[in-house]
């Protein structure tokens, strides 16, 4: 198990962030006109949380999905090389689902997105695991709330279509 020691590894840190966060970025800009508009016309489930929670947590969880790849990304391990491509599938699956829920306005196939984001994250925890106990820890708070979103975008689809 290798961990970054070095100063020279800050760069690499702030290259992580940088990732999850233009997505989260990327995925504010189209949720920001619907909540107002499409998204206020569908029924939701009772569980559902105000929207103001979600900037708040999603931010968290970038943050810590950076800090667990940076914990193992100069790892010698033999699943090194896949824990980063996993990695960036996560992330690509994170930035695809705002878009098709709030821009497609498709809430099946964000929840299909869902599906295979979370089974893509459970793959990476597993991965993660094997290099650094740390790295995977810190990817549970993730895998919980995007079990609850995925639960939530079920209901939301469920109660609308």
């Amino acid at each position: 198990m290798d961990r970054p020691t070095s100063r020279g590894n800050l760069p690499t840190l702030a290259g992580l962030l940088v990732l999850p966060l233009l997505a989260g970025a990327l995925g504010s800009l189209a949720t920001m006109s619907e909540v107002r508009g499409w998204y206020t016309t569908l029924a939701k489930p009772s569980f559902n949380p105000p929207s103001w929670v979600f900037g708040p947590v999603w931010t968290t969880l970038y943050v810590l999905m950076a800090v667990s790849l940076w914990l193992v990304w100069r790892s010698t391990a033999p699943e090194a090389r896949r824990t980063k491509l996993v990695w960036f599938a996560m992330v690509g699956l994170n930035a695809a689902w705002s878009p098709l829920f709030f821009g497609l306005h498709r809430p099946d196939l964000a929840l299909a997105d869902l599906v295979l984001y979370l089974g893509t994250l459970v793959w990476l925890v597993r991965l993660l695991r094997r290099q650094s106990q740390l790295a995977a820890w810190l990817q549970l708070p993730h895998l919980a709330w995007v079990t609850f979103a995925g639960a939530l975008n079920a209901a939301v689809w469920w109660l609308n279509r």
